[in-house]
């Protein structure tokens, strides 16, 4: 099963929105988002801020926010 993700950052004073259609692969929408969101991170050379993640029409942005706060503990 795919779920449609978009994410909404700013990075270098500018509003993006990436989105995606990603496989879940036994896992949890908001761990596919997080990776993502990583992925995102590691292609930009200024410091990205997460605004929101939407998946399949839900909004996710807490639950990855947390994982994102949870990896840097």
């Amino acid at each position: 099963m795919n779920v449609l993700i978009q994410i909404f950052y700013t990075t270098n004073d500018n509003s993006v929105l990436r989105r995606g259609n990603y496989p879940l692969k036994n896992r949890k929408p908001d761990e596919v988002a997080y990776d993502f969101w990583k992925w995102i991170k590691k292609e930009h050379p200024y410091p990205c801020e997460l605004e929101k993640v939407i998946v399949n029409g839900e909004d996710l942005t807490l639950l990855v926010k947390n994982l994102e706060k949870a990896a840097h503990e």
